[in-house]
């Protein structure tokens, strides 16, 4: 790249991105600045050294007008490239197609449109490397710049560089791009400044003059021409205008107003008609204009101030100039340039676009207008721009003259702004929508969506009486919303531990006991919330046959069954999960966290995906997988970080304890605890005390997991509970507290009767051996065993072989205390249970017997996403097929794949399947 003036540095760095995606290093650049400070130049001089280099360049160029049309800004870089789509899966292309409106179907998940866009653009990049060049960023649709931002955090070795224009002024940390590289452009130095505006005057300029210029510009290299050009000759060799107080940026502004106020006026309105017109298209401006009786002629002074470019695009010389010509255009002549700009556009063709302009181009209420809105509010929904939908629905509000529907569209309004993550502004329209005429539905929907705010913004004890609340108003009017309410008010009463006074867990499922009888067959949502409030209200042993039956509807396999309550229940599954561990079945524990999982993959969810995926994880380790469990997780991180949000840490948190990771745990705990008290979440914080009476019950700190486990058993959910409780035993019988251990092995004792399963029953026998002496606690541990083979609960089966082993040691049984450690310290050294082997290492030395030493695995040189790629394909999943369960590129996956059979030292697929990976 040819240096620019002062700017040495920078081009630098953009060079650097072009030559690693040539070389097969894809990423990503944001370059920041105020207008004017020269972003524009160095990516223009990008894209011709990209283009020289043999990139193919793709553009998009956000418009702040555009901001409402969801994945506008997506289509302008996407669009051309759509004759590759065929190479991506069907999901993929169903998404795309949707996203973009050219087929019909359900509104995709961004992240799975992000997934899509990443496959298109890398299959486009095998045949040359890739530059997609997004200018003005900070004005995309959120939609688009969302789905960007995920693409720009996943690319990897695609041949693809996404250099994104983003204006500092306008987009703050909460962007979705923040967080990428970044490369700010700063002012320019006295020197450099100086021989830019020697090098753009074709005359010498007055020292005095020239100083003023260079320091109102502050470097700024478009204030630099702009104030050079439009200082008077006077003021050229005297200096002696007074300075004023204008920013660099609306200087640059006035200046452009200034000269567009010296062209005749019907060169204005056509300035204006453009402005108000974000497509740039010239032939919609010419009809425009034609209708407002403007002539081609018009635009010939525009084109000569320099203002204007036109061919079969219209082209402003900068967006300066966009927002200082429709700025400084009157009210009256901005409704007059939409309204024409309504006229030229083909409802058929751009429904939406027409829509915004002719609602644009309304002084006061228009109920025509309005309506368009509305459907165009529809039509982006359909699209998976929920934040679009909002935008439309409350200008449609605005522009709705009869009160009644006014305060409909306003709800409405709300309620879609809620769903694009925009709660605070959802509340605002709640207020005015609260002030019209509603009837009685609409004020119980009123009341569910602040509840449903109050939830997602604070997490507070009051939310779950608020859903209550609502809930009851529902219940005469939406028999199935009212259960739905319901059921979502006893979560929430659950996951903050309860609510204040007689808002309490008891009080909220006697409430539930009024709920409506479903309309319908009852789903399993309906069995779910009938079978919590048993549980709830008349004990634990009378909802156990309810909860299961709800838990075998969740895991049927027809989706017409999931629905047969009257709504889509996936979003309950994660709900559904907890409850399998309030059963202690572990079988229905591996089907639903198994199929929480899956559901979101296909939906291409990842904004619930990561918590599945730790939920998943956790599980795993109960099972004994702890290489699952760190595939899981690894995943659940990449995803996190791809998509921007916030890594939940309980699965990794549960997994150190188990390993007994001391210093680990105990960091993770401090940062969960925190987090999950400021989410309000005091169930997160009872299964942070869960895993510290594990990790500290496999050191042997005996006194610290008792006192971890009893806070815990504090909790009100009974999952919690049914996880802390043989914590307990062990802590309490280790730590010389018999009277809380007998307590809570009377709890348990009750829980596994109820339950029947044999990973309830084998942990009570377990615990009950821990209390017993003589015979009977010999007995008890063999009971243990047996049932615990037969569950999934690898885990909990090492633990008992383990507690059964030093039993025996006491008891003076060498011999068969040999026998029990062996087994315990072999399955808890294979599972990186660490401190429980320690343990049993400690045993068997007492007995005269040295334990083996763990043997190097075939993964030990890999990374953590690299083991999870081999296990993958080692069961015999293309790349392809990886690449979509990672959210990846197949690329990225090949690439890999190298990495791993260089590290392992082999050459193929089938020699990968035969090494021991699990």
């Amino acid at each position: 790249m040819t240096d620019l003036v002062g700017r040495r540095a920078e081009c630098a760095r953009v060079e650097e991105l072009l030559t690693q995606a040539q070389t097969g290093r894809s990423g990503a650049l944001v370059v920041r600045g105020e207008a004017g400070i020269g972003k524009t130049a160095l990516v223009e001089q990008a894209c011709n050294t990209a283009t020289s280099s043999g990139f193919l360049v793709k553009s998009s160029v956000g418009v702040e007008a555009e901001t409402q049309f969801a994945f506008a800004g997506l289509y302008q870089l996407c669009g051309p490239l759509l004759d590759r789509v065929g190479a991506l899966p069907d999901p993929q292309r169903d998404a795309l197609g949707v996203a973009f409106g050219l087929r019909a179907g359900p509104a995709p998940d961004r992240f799975l449109v992000g997934l899509a866009t990443l496959n298109l653009l890398a299959e486009v990049a095998e045949e040359a490397p890739l530059l997609c060049l997004v200018d003005d960023a900070q004005w995309l649709d959120e939609a688009s710049a969302q789905v960007l931002a995920f693409v720009a955090r996943r690319v990897s070795v695609e041949r693809v560089a996404l250099l994104f224009v983003l204006r500092d002024s306008s987009a703050g940390d909460d962007h979705p791009l923040a967080g990428l590289p970044e490369l700010r452009l700063e002012g320019l130095g006295a020197a450099e400044a100086q021989a830019l505006l020697a090098a753009s005057l074709p005359r010498r300029l007055d020292d005095a003059v020239r100083d003023r210029i260079v320091a109102e510009a502050r470097g700024n290299p478009l204030a630099l021409l702009e104030l050079s050009h439009s200082t008077q000759s006077a003021q050229l060799a005297g200096g002696f205008e007074l300075p004023d107080s204008l920013s660099v940026p609306r200087r640059i502004e006035d200046g452009y107003r200034r000269r567009s106020a010296t062209l005749p006026a019907e060169t204005q309105l056509l300035l204006l008609v453009a402005a108000a017109d974000p497509t740039g298209d010239a032939a919609l401006l010419w009809r425009a204009t034609s209708h407002l009786g403007i002539t081609p002629e018009a635009a010939a002074p525009a084109e000569a101030s320099g203002l204007l470019e036109m061919d079969t695009q219209v082209r402003f010389r900068h967006p300066l100039v966009r927002s200082a010509v429709y700025q400084a255009a009157t009210p009256p002549d901005q409704r007059r340039a939409h309204a024409a700009l309504a006229f030229a556009t083909d409802p058929t063709v751009d429904p939406d676009r027409r829509a915004w302009h002719r609602a644009r181009a309304v002084q006061g209420t228009d109920e025509e207008a309005a309506a368009e809105l509305e459907s165009a509010a529809g039509r982006a929904r359909a699209r998976g721009g929920v934040a679009a939908a909002a935008a439309f629905l409350q200008h449609a509000a605005e522009l709705t003259p009869e009160p009644s529907t006014r305060a409909t569209r306003m709800l409405d309004a709300a309620q879609a702004k809620h769903d694009a993550g925009a709660s605070e502004a959802a509340l605002e329209l709640l207020a005015g929508a609260a002030t019209g005429p509603l009837d009685a539905l609409q004020r119980a929907r009123l009341g569910l969506l602040r509840a449903q705010i109050a939830f997602h913004l604070t997490r507070g004890s009051d939310v779950s009486g608020m859903l209550l609340d609502a809930a009851r108003a529902l219940a005469p009017l939406d028999a199935s919303l009212s259960r739905e309410t319901y059921l979502h008010a006893l979560d929430a009463a659950i996951i903050t531990g309860g609510l204040e006074h007689r808002r309490g867990m008891v009080e909220a499922t006697e409430a539930a006991r009024s709920a409506p009888p479903p309309p319908g067959p009852p789903g399993a949502a309906d069995l779910l919330l009938d079978g919590l409030v048993t549980t709830y209200t008349d004990g634990y042993a009378a909802g156990v046959p309810q909860l299961r039956l709800a838990l075998e509807a969740f895991c049927a396999d027809d989706p017409a069954a999931e629905a047969a309550g009257g709504g889509d229940t996936r979003r309950w599954h994660w709900l559904a999960s907890r409850t399998a561990l309030t059963l202690f079945d572990d079988d229905l524990l591996h089907t639903l966290a198994h199929r929480n999982v899956r559901l979101a993959r296909e939906a291409g969810a990842l904004n619930t995906l990561p918590a599945s995926l730790l939920f998943l994880a956790a599980v795993s380790v109960l099972f004994g997988q702890p290489a699952r469990a760190t595939d899981l997780i690894a995943e659940e991180t990449a995803i996190t970080q791809a998509t921007g949000g916030v890594s939940l840490r309980f699965g990794q948190l549960l997994l150190a304890a188990w390993r007994g990771q001391q210093t680990e745990t105990v960091q993770i705990h401090a940062a969960a605890v925190e987090e999950a008290a400021v989410r309000g979440n005091d169930a997160e914080v009872s299964l942070a005390q869960v895993a510290m009476a594990v990790l500290h019950n496999g050191l042997g700190n005996y006194a610290a997991a008792f006192d971890a486990a009893l806070r815990a058993c504090e909790s009100l959910e009974p999952p919690h509970i049914n996880l802390a409780l043989p914590e307990l035993i062990e802590a309490a019988t280790r730590a010389g507290e018999p009277v809380h251990a007998a307590v809570a092995l009377d709890q348990l004792d009750s829980r596994a009767a109820a339950s029947g399963t044999p990973w309830a029953l084998g942990m009570a026998a377990h615990s009950r051996a821990l209390t017993s002496t003589g015979p009977g606690a010999e007995q008890h541990h063999r009971q243990a065993i047996e049932l615990l083979q037969g569950s999934r609960m690898g885990a909990y089966l090492a633990r008992a072989h383990l507690v059964f082993g030093e039993w025996l040691r006491r008891e003076g049984r060498r011999q068969d205390a040999r026998e029990q450690l062996r087994t315990a310290h072999e399955l808890l050294s294979d599972m990186g249970a660490r401190a429980f082997a320690e343990r049993a290492a400690r045993e068997l030395r007492a007995t005269g017997e040295h334990p083996r030493k763990r043997t190097a695995q075939p993964t030990d040189s890999l990374t953590a996403q690299e083991v999870h790629i081999a296990r993958l394909v080692a069961t015999g999943a293309t790349s392809r097929e990886v690449a979509g369960q990672l959210f990846l590129s197949p690329r990225t996956i090949e690439a890999h794949l190298r990495s791993i059979f260089r590290k392992l030292g082999i050459t193929s697929r089938r020699q990968l399947r035969e090494l021991p990976l699990s």
